[in-house]
């Protein structure tokens, strides 16, 4: 279960390991995408889902902020759901329309005071959306945030020109920028990503220190018995480590990033922290 559209990081790296599992399982493997209000949707059929055949693949930083951003949710993610593996990491991409007449964050700031921008995101609370908050706040920039229901319709949106300025995960982003229907003003990581050279980092544009990024992770309800659980971590971890499949996501921009349930679970517990306080800074809430 992908709780997202078509199209987007998380659909990318389940489409990615779908066959190779289910020749690893010996059974289909079939990657339902159930989305709707902002992912949670379909992270709640999964955590209540009792048939023993029904995995999450999703963003986990997105998972991490629900409980922050949202005053009731018919789960909790860190009750409900067990985590079987990381992923994957993709650093976020700052892009615009390349019609924007900025070439740089600084020119971009500039502008946004200038005259009204529209600043796509996946959806209101994602990841991507705190990260633009973080940088309008560091940066006195002035957009207005238009929300989506996934990453592929924010960037199908600011490719047409209806949205401006996005952020979003380079491994879903940047095949855009490669064909030059969108602008890349900068990486949201700490150095520079080989494929995106010659683009400054954000830290390095004056945001100090900043970093984000779409974490992937694969998640199964709290009820999956430990044999399972290992079994599909040792499997996906062999899967998203081969070598045709690490090579078709770092190609996109993607780092395979994997870890085992225990140490999942205490980072699935950071990530959880450290957005509850950038939510409360950007003073995002929803009921």
């Amino acid at each position: 279960m992908v709780p997202y559209p078509p199209g987007g990081s998380s659909d990318i790296i389940a489409r990615a390991i779908s066959q190779p599992l289910s020749e690893a399982l010996k059974q289909p493997v079939i990657v339902e995408n159930k989305a709707g209000a902002n992912g949670n949707t379909g992270t709640d059929a999964v955590a209540k889902s009792t048939d023993g055949h029904t995995l999450l693949l999703c963003d986990v930083g997105a998972l991490a902020i629900t409980g922050s951003v949202y005053e009731k949710l018919p789960f909790d993610p860190s009750k409900d759901l067990r985590g079987v593996t990381m992923l994957a990491y993709s650093p976020h991409l700052l892009v615009v329309h390349p019609s924007v007449p900025a070439n740089n964050l600084k020119e971009l700031v500039a502008l946004s005071k200038a005259q009204k921008l529209n600043f796509a995101v996946t959806a209101i609370g994602s990841a991507p959306h705190l990260a633009g908050v973080a940088v309008e706040k560091a940066t006195g920039a002035q957009w207005e945030y238009i929300p989506y229901k996934g990453g592929s319709q924010a960037v199908g949106d600011t490719v047409g020109g209806q949205t401006q300025v996005l952020m979003n995960g380079m491994l879903a982003t940047l095949p855009f920028v490669q064909s030059g229907k969108l602008k890349v003003l900068g990486v949201s990581k700490a150095t520079r990503m080989p494929l995106l050279a010659n683009v400054p980092t954000i830290a390095e544009q004056g945001v100090k220190g900043f970093e984000s990024g779409t974490w992937q992770g694969l998640l199964v309800p709290a009820g999956t018995p430990p044999e399972v659980l290992k079994r599909l971590s040792a499997e996906v971890t062999r899967i998203i480590r081969s070598p045709e499949v690490r090579e078709r996501l770092v190609s996109q921009g993607a780092e395979v990033h994997t870890m085992p349930p225990a140490e999942f679970s205490s980072f699935f517990e950071s990530e959880r922290k450290k957005w509850a306080t950038v939510v409360s800074q950007g003073g995002v809430k929803l009921p």
